[in-house]
């Protein structure tokens, strides 16, 4: 029978590390407690499978580039009506929609939060195990663009496959050239029925002529796009004009008491 001195260490070769490094301590807990054998295996794996999970947040929460702090409490809800408050927090939660390969198209002015409503349900979807890219729409269609100059586009949308949700955000942005929208195109033609967008724009459909310079393709990608689609629009002030003015008022406040 093995040394019970010999446990770290065979926890390593296991590749068990955390059960290794806590061995020592759920081991003296047992002892000065009582716990069974099979109680101090259960705590020892509670520790491993806490620690892989957290590992595993953080490796899909870097791979995703949002951005930092833009989560759904950290959102001011006061400014948005309350059909939309309730729609945006039933698809941050309910990872169904996602099943079905719908997508989600954000429209509005800018500034009234539609960037980090987009990054907020992207880190809510992380939380539940699924695996999110968040990109802006412009740099994305040049990434893009540049795999098909070196012939690797299909190689580039298939490497977005594991995605379970794309983000581009602002896709008003987009540069108006064959080039570019011809991969913009391309890439919502893959992703039709095989992926799901979350899609930002200041633009309604009506003025997707301003993105693509080819009304057919325009049409097109607007008819795969909301084929299958959640679209919530978002009106009021410019939520960065709101946070000013309350600011210019706290600093005036301050300066006359």
């Amino acid at each position: 029978m093995a040394e019970a001195a010999t446990l770290p260490i065979l926890l390593r070769q296991l590749r068990l590390p955390t059960m290794a490094a806590c061995c020592e301590e759920v081991s003296r807990q047992a002892v000065e407690h009582g716990h069974s054998v099979a109680q101090t295996l259960a705590t020892l794996c509670e520790y491993e499978l806490a620690e892989r999970e957290r590992r595993r947040l953080a490796r899909h929460l870097k791979e995703s580039r949002l951005p930092v702090g833009k989560t759904l409490p950290a959102f001011e809800f006061a400014a948005l009506s309350r059909a939309n408050r309730t729609r945006i927090a039933a698809l941050a939660e309910d990872t169904g929609w996602l099943d079905t390969a719908h997508n989600l198209l954000l429209f509005g002015p800018s500034g009234v939060g539609k960037s980090h409503l987009a990054a907020a349900i992207g880190h809510a979807l992380i939380e539940q195990g699924l695996r999110v890219r968040y990109a802006a729409a412009s740099a994305l269609v040049q990434e893009l663009q540049s795999a098909k100059q070196q012939l690797r586009l299909a190689e580039a949308l298939a490497k977005l496959d594991k995605y379970r949700l794309l983000i581009l955000d602002d896709m008003g942005y987009v540069k108006r050239s064959e080039a570019e929208t011809s991969v913009l195109f391309e890439l919502i033609a893959h992703r039709y029925e095989a992926g799901s967008l979350l899609i930002t724009s200041n633009q309604p459909f009506s003025a997707w002529d301003r993105i693509f310079p080819d009304d057919m393709m325009a049409v097109a990608a607007i008819d795969r796009l909301i084929h299958h689609a959640h679209v919530v629009e978002l009106t009021g002030e410019s939520y960065r004009k709101q946070t000013h003015t309350r600011q210019q008022k706290e600093v005036i406040a301050t300066s006359k008491s």
